[in-house]
């Protein structure tokens, strides 16, 4: 058995691409987007006209239309491929507007609904800032689902945990890379790799929380680095895989075991955490990590957004 064969025994295998060409050679069962994966498959001549076609019909209403009908046709056709779920991204320059992400998320599962989607397959994508939070607590209430993204601090996993959000999605790689920087000519690959890498422990921290205090968001792996860091999170609930690293995945058969357990982590002395938006924002402030890689990784997402606007001309 093939170890992508063998991490599907324990952990749900979720496909991270707008290449949506390349999910049946994986059999994913849900598949995850945001604006950098999209800007990435519309510049490939397969994917161009879904953008022409976009911007054909719904050029006269604005970017903001436009955008959505882009994000929702990747969905749909997605959808199409796969028995689960997809995540959409709602725009990442809403990251701080409670009100607006509300109004993008309802936007967008209208969209879907239009198309003959049922809600409950489509997840909204959310940057796990304070206000992303809010909204996501206020979707969820809606019957809205939600993905709570560019996670990457126990406090953002403990605050999702609190506003009963559907998935939260740690960002390993982003973690990993971090670290790597920071520790400069001194880190040592081999001793910060596997079950000892600081992404890997992150998730694994906010894995056995969430399982010792029965909270039900699903912890979803995301930004992986390399297979080293799949194999060392199998048994998570979700672990969302580009489709290079699914590839090697595929064609390695070395053994895999399970590295996280829901009853281990039941058995664990870990006390309850709870934040109010004070505590939240001291904690996050206090994490250097994080608040680099969630400011970073919002500038991303919106530079990529604002390329993909520039395309609709």
């Amino acid at each position: 058995m093939n170890q992508l064969d063998a991490l599907k025994q324990f952990t749900t295998v979720v496909a991270d691409t707008g290449d949506f060409h390349q999910l049946a050679a994986y059999a994913p069962r849900d598949a995850t987007t945001n604006p950098s994966l999209i800007l990435k498959a519309v510049q490939k001549p397969e994917y161009a006209p879904l953008l022409a076609d976009a911007v054909a019909r719904y050029g006269s209403q604005g970017k903001d239309e436009v955008m959505n009908r882009l994000l929702v046709r990747f969905g749909c056709e997605i959808l199409r491929l796969i028995p689960g779920r997809v995540s959409t991204e709602v725009d990442a320059r809403l990251s701080f507007d409670t009100a607006a992400t509300v109004a993008r998320a309802r936007r967008l599962i209208e969209l879907y609904q239009a198309e003959g989607v049922a809600r409950e397959r489509v997840l909204i994508k959310i940057a796990s800032t304070w206000e992303g939070i809010q909204a996501a607590a206020q979707l969820e209430r809606e019957g809205i689902r939600t993905n709570l993204t560019l996670l990457f601090s126990f406090c953002q996993a403990v605050a999702c945990g609190q506003a009963k959000v559907q998935l939260i999605s740690p960002f390993v790689g982003r973690i990993y890379d971090w670290y790597k920087k920071q520790a400069g000519a001194t880190w040592d690959e081999a001793a910060m790799a596997g079950a000892n890498d600081p992404g890997v422990l992150s998730v694994k921290r906010i894995y056995n929380h969430y399982k010792k205090h029965g909270i039900a968001t699903e912890v979803m792996g995301a930004s992986f680095r390399n297979v080293g860091q799949i194999t060392a999170l199998a048994g998570c609930d979700l672990l969302t895989i580009s489709p290079d690293l699914l590839a090697q995945l595929a064609a390695t058969e070395a053994p895999l075991a399970k590295a996280l357990d829901a009853q281990a982590a039941q058995a664990m002395d870990l006390p309850p955490v709870q934040y109010n938006e004070a505590s939240f924002r001291f904690a996050l402030n206090e994490d250097a990590m994080a608040t680099e890689k969630l400011a970073e990784g919002i500038r991303a997402f919106v530079a990529d957004t604002v390329k993909l606007e520039g395309m609709m001309k």
